[in-house]
């Protein structure tokens, strides 16, 4: 795609109309600007814009006001093209801005809505073009983008409450991490100097500290490095295949954020699940789309066996039920959707059931971090603390000694 300045005049008032438009070359651009009744005066493709637009991607927030916008605009019977235009116009986002006019020269250009999509992967993920695609072969975009929305809203939810639990705990746990490697290495070996005026033997946690200040000082640009390197080699080892495997299978076994991290894959897995079932994407299809957006390898591989199953002719919960990944709750509620012929609205109630339970467990885990993260300061700081003021307290048997 490239980028056309031009300068139109309106065809029914003649005013003129300045503005850029992305086409895939300068007759569809005019093509396209004469499908709007406007007439071409000029027309310029701008250097350095061919394919910017499909790059990047965009914070959650940006395509959740995105999608909840545009659907309110096809709710309310303005056409597709008009309402991007609109959007386009009003976003702040220049990522999101270059991708939408993208998205709107193509559909201008005949191409459908959800294929405009499928050329910015980066923005609109496999789960989000499959839905629009169900939506229009059925008519029902406007209803499919609120849903759309409302699927991201949680989401956003969910993952924002998640970082304010942790972003807490990891501030406290860094500065106090940081003002021990300070007080190591700045003032005990200070008061060291000064206790060594004494002539006489230190208390053994007083020693030990000044042991282990010693050892810091000498290695310290060597430690630092070490962690560093360290840090960066496990993020990147669980970013390979295996390593990504190793740390699925072994977080949602933790305890406490153990089972806070399976509670929200299984929300990600049910809430996603009944979004497609609802907007009649084939179920083979949603199983993919499912275990491609789960979020965790294990999960992954169960629903891709499951999808399998399904294919010789199992029902979903008969397949699912074949994998302790998947609790017993949601596996009896996948049941009752199947006999009912409602296995959306069983999912849905599955992922909102799910959504609270992990509130309700970061809500108590947020209240009880907060005194154990005192305590945790009072021991670390605390202790370095009194281990440099116990030889003063015996500061009066030495005087007495001498």
């Amino acid at each position: 795609m490239a980028s056309f300045a031009y300068l139109a005049r309106e065809a029914s008032s003649g005013r003129e109309n300045r503005g850029t438009l992305e086409a895939a070359s300068e007759p569809l651009a005019i093509a396209t600007l004469l499908n709007r009744n406007l007439l071409v005066v000029s027309i310029q493709e701008k250097a350095g814009r061919r394919g910017k637009a499909a790059g990047g991607t965009v914070p959650l927030a940006d395509l959740v006001v995105f999608t909840r916008q545009l659907a309110t605009m096809v709710d309310a019977g303005l056409a597709i093209v008009s309402s991007l235009q609109a959007l386009a116009e009003q976003t702040t986002n220049k990522v999101m801005r270059d991708v939408i006019r993208d998205v709107t020269a193509r559909v201008e250009q005949g191409d459908s809505f959800s294929a405009a999509l499928q050329k910015h992967p980066k923005v609109f993920s496999r789960l989000y073009t499959c839905m629009v695609q169900a939506g229009e072969k059925g008519g029902l975009l406007a209803e499919v983008l609120a849903r759309l929305a409302t699927y991201l809203e949680n989401t956003a939810r969910l993952r924002k409450k998640v970082k304010s639990a942790m972003m807490y705990p990891t501030v406290v746990s860094l500065v106090a991490v940081g003002v021990s490697v300070f007080l190591l290495v700045r003032v005990v070996p200070t008061f060291a100097d000064v206790f060594r005026g004494f002539g006489q033997q230190l208390p053994a946690p007083t020693q030990a500290l000044i042991d282990l200040s010693h050892w810091l000082q000498a290695r310290i640009l060597y430690v630092l490095p070490v962690v560093v390197g360290g840090v960066y080699g496990w993020f990147a080892y669980i970013k390979t295949r295996p390593g990504r495997e190793f740390w699925d299978r072994v977080r949602i076994k933790l305890p406490i954020f153990g089972l806070i991290a399976h509670k929200i894959v299984l929300a990600r897995v049910t809430r996603t699940l009944a979004s497609l079932v609802r907007s009649g994407v084939p179920i083979l299809e949603v199983l993919n789309i499912v275990a491609n957006t789960s979020g965790n390898v294990v999960v992954e591989k169960a629903i891709r066996s499951a999808s399998g199953d399904i294919e010789k002719g199992d029902g979903i919960s008969a397949a699912l039920a074949k994998h302790p990944v998947f609790p017993v709750m949601v596996i009896r509620m996948l049941t009752a959707g199947e006999q009912t012929g409602k296995i959306d609205a069983m999912l849905e109630r599955v992922a909102d059931f799910l959504d609270e339970e992990i509130e309700t467990t970061l809500s108590g885990l947020t209240a009880l971090i907060e005194p154990l993260l005192i305590v945790f300061l009072g021991i670390v700081i605390g202790g370095i603390v009194i281990c440099m003021f116990l030889p003063i307290f015996q500061l009066g048997n030495i005087v007495s000694a001498r």
